[in-house]
């Protein structure tokens, strides 16, 4: 069914609130404590420090999954839980991804399908046109709640745009489970990896390789997104006292030409700069070859976020300097763990956090071992 041959009335309301939604998807996500090492492959649960309050004012009633108190790391899941159940009836999933262009997405849909078929579950899996169909995901949500499905795992483009329907599909006993990136303001159940810890392994990578310091620049991701707003936010705050200096942070939208648009423009202001750190690998692939063409690859160092197949072999290139891998292969399966869990009635955590690591020419084999 396209968005045509939805009901006009249901049409309406839909691009009404989308309008409102997107107004409003603008606000920037709340600051978070300083989360593991990044030694540690497997975050640990979230860490209050003593005398401030973990929840501001500004977004009290907002659902903060690197600093949600009921979490768990998803390896120590089976200890606390046991095996996964064998289910007890035969589901209907749909998953609403945002972009299968992007490698990250497909490579974590192809965990989750690989982990559900050992199930015998069988998955509907969708996706937006591009990063930023908001609409188009949106539809492909609402029409999943017209066939009835038993639950759905949402991956949105925003915090915002897929509302009307998780809404709509809450108040139909369907389960929603939100699988990483952008985060529902009131996810009820949520799996990924720590945002935040993305950008704290980054700039910690940084400390380490220029203890001397110097400028560096970061390239965002959508402005809005969950995601996005917590990698800038870890790094930013780990520079902080620091003899290194962010004298850039743009919006590329995950877009890898608007990334090197975008670091062309900040090298011409910055000739001096030692590096960029990039909120996805297809952005940071787009700056290595923005620095190609300006003759500066060998001299500013680039770090990606995702861990997608490019970036690996950019990085054995001797290209791309280091990626964030956030493992979507076993984010996907660690999603189909946490749903077949709850569909059966565990009382699974909040927040479930898949590993991640530092990869750089060092480990870029042997990606689950920590770096020197």
């Amino acid at each position: 069914m396209s968005f045509w041959h939805v009901p006009i009335t249901r049409r309406i309301g839909v691009l009404l609130v989308v309008g409102l939604l997107l107004m409003a998807c603008a606000t920037p996500p709340a600051a978070a404590p300083a989360p593991p090492s990044d030694e540690e492959t497997t975050p640990a649960a979230t860490v209050v420090v003593e005398g401030t309050d973990p929840t501001p004012d500004s977004a009290a009633d907002r659902f903060d999954p690197d600093r949600e108190p009921d979490s768990i790391a998803f390896d120590d899941l089976e200890d606390s839980l046991g095996p996964v159940p064998e289910p007890t009836q035969d589901y209907a999933v749909g998953v609403v991804v945002k972009f299968l262009g992007n490698p990250y997405w497909t490579v974590l849909t192809e965990g989750m399908s690989t982990q559900a078929a050992e199930y015998g579950i069988t998955l509907d899996v969708q996706s937006a046109e591009s990063e930023a169909d908001q609409l188009g995901q949106l539809v492909l949500m609402e029409e999943m709640i017209d066939q009835g499905y038993d639950a759905i795992l949402v991956s949105p483009q925003t915090d915002t745009n897929l509302l009307p329907a998780v809404e709509r599909a809450e108040e139909a006993g369907i389960l929603v489970l939100n699988v990483n990136d952008a985060v529902l303001p009131d996810a009820q159940h949520w799996v990924g990896p720590n945002q935040y810890e993305n950008g704290v392994r980054a700039a910690n990578y940084l400390i380490r390789t220029f203890p001397e310091g110097g400028k560096v620049a970061v390239i965002e991701g959508q402005t809005g997104v969950y995601a996005a707003g917590q990698r800038t936010q870890g790094f930013g705050d780990t520079l902080e006292g620091t003899p290194f200096e962010v004298v850039a942070s743009i919006p590329a939208d995950w877009d890898a030409d608007l990334a090197a648009d975008v670091a062309t423009s900040i090298m011409e202001d910055y000739p001096d700069l030692v590096a960029f750190y990039c909120n996805n690998d297809i952005m940071a692939l787009g700056v290595v070859e923005a620095l190609k063409e300006t003759g500066d690859l060998d001299k500013v160092l680039v770090i990606g976020t995702d861990g997608i197949e490019p970036a690996y072999d950019s990085i054995r290139a001797g290209e791309l300097n280091g990626t964030i891998d956030s493992f979507p292969f076993t984010t996907g399966q660690a999603a189909i763990n946490v749903l077949i869990r709850l569909l059966e009635g565990q009382p699974v955590p909040r927040a479930v956090y898949s590993p991640q690591n530092m990869i750089i020419q060092e480990n870029v084999d042997n990606p689950q071992q920590p770096i020197p």
